[in-house]
């Protein structure tokens, strides 16, 4: 299982401190949202693996209100890291990530003003793009602003359920403070319903998005369609 982490500068704690933790609590790995901040030298990411035996994972978690900006990052982003996530809460910004099949991960999607319905979980389904469970708010908030999240993470765990739409699961730690483990996720689960094996199974999700894009972007990769030797036959 893998949590996924905002590292310093963007959190406030380093990728070795939260791999530390992340060792502690019983994870394989952790995906490095802002890794393009967190990761500038990406042979430290293998030195850190080494010594905790967690997996670092690049990823890059691109925000904008614009699709069509958003887009461009898609695109720089897609060949270079392991996943593409994209910072979900506006409407627009929603139903644009569920729409594109190279986008990974449509994180927090029910922040701010977003919203979440029947259309965007068909359309995730379709173009496989993961529903993140943002279980932040109900871990770090109190009061009125924890009510609202649990509403808005029950509805969205119907919704994910009623159309079968994949999804992964998240504490969204900042610091290795945040990070809690699967047991205590799954605690918290139960709350909007879930089970105790969907939270770990959307936890284990993290990994085999990571296990499939390392077999596409490796070298020995076959298109579907494409045949061994096609262009050598056609040159």
């Amino acid at each position: 299982m893998y949590e996924a982490v905002h590292a310093w500068p963007d959190g406030d704690s380093t990728v070795a401190r939260l791999a530390e933790t992340a060792s502690e609590y019983g994870y394989d790995g952790i995906v490095v949202r802002n890794a393009q901040e967190a990761g500038r030298d990406r042979a430290s990411f293998a030195d850190i693996r080494d010594e905790t035996g967690v997996d670092i994972v690049a990823a890059n978690q691109i925000t904008s209100d614009d699709p069509q900006r958003a887009s461009g990052f898609v695109g720089n982003y897609r060949e270079r890291d392991r996943l593409v996530i994209v910072g979900g809460g506006t409407n627009a910004i929603n139903r644009f990530a569920v729409e594109q099949e190279r986008v990974d991960v449509l994180a927090h999607p029910m922040r701010g003003d977003g919203d979440f319905n029947h259309v965007l979980a068909r359309a995730a389904r379709d173009n496989g793009v993961r529903i993140e469970f943002d279980l932040s708010p109900v871990l770090r908030t109190t009061g009125g602003e924890r009510v609202r999240a649990l509403k808005s993470l029950r509805k969205l765990r119907e919704l994910v359920e009623q159309y079968d739409a994949p999804f992964v699961v998240s504490a969204t730690p900042r610091s290795h403070l945040h990070l809690r483990a699967p047991r205590e996720l799954a605690a918290v689960g139960e709350t909007i319903g879930f089970d105790p094996e969907r939270i770990e199974a959307g936890l284990a999700e993290w990994d085999r998005l990571i296990e499939r894009n390392r077999e596409i972007q490796s070298e020995s990769f076959i298109e579907p369609g494409i045949e061994r030797g096609r262009y050598d036959e056609d040159a």
